[in-house]
């Protein structure tokens, strides 16, 4: 156990020289790329400005995204209603979609118990 730790503190030891040497050359390149990204001045004003688009901007999508939800809802009702001619194929894709939910849930109720398997905290 002792040496699988010294392991993994010369592992953080290396990665964190690496990060040291090579982090702010990273950090100007990525800016570099991005600088069209990049608001000048940067004012609490020009933030303030930014989340509002964001924000509405964000807020308008909804009635597009509201129809897109409906036309998935009218495919699925179709096929629920022709179920009869439905394939082996795409009833194994729904099973697995099922599936994936299913596990997706499991996961999100063990993480929000704090990753036990067995029960609550007392």
């Amino acid at each position: 156990m002792a040496s699988i730790l010294q392991k993994l503190q010369s592992k953080a030891c290396q990665a964190s020289k690496f990060a040291s040497a090579h982090g702010s050359a990273y950090l100007k390149q990525t800016l570099e790329q991005n600088k069209q990204y990049i608001q000048d001045p940067p004012t609490i004003e020009k933030c303030n400005l930014l989340s509002k688009q964001l924000f509405y901007t964000r807020l308008a999508s909804l009635p597009g995204r509201s129809e897109s939800f409906w036309k998935e809802a009218d495919y699925i009702k179709q096929l629920w209603k022709h179920r009869q001619e439905l394939k082996v194929e795409d009833a194994g894709i729904a099973a697995l979609f099922g599936l994936e939910l299913y596990c997706w849930f499991c996961a999100g109720e063990i993480a929000g118990r704090g990753f036990t398997f067995t029960g609550y905290y007392v």
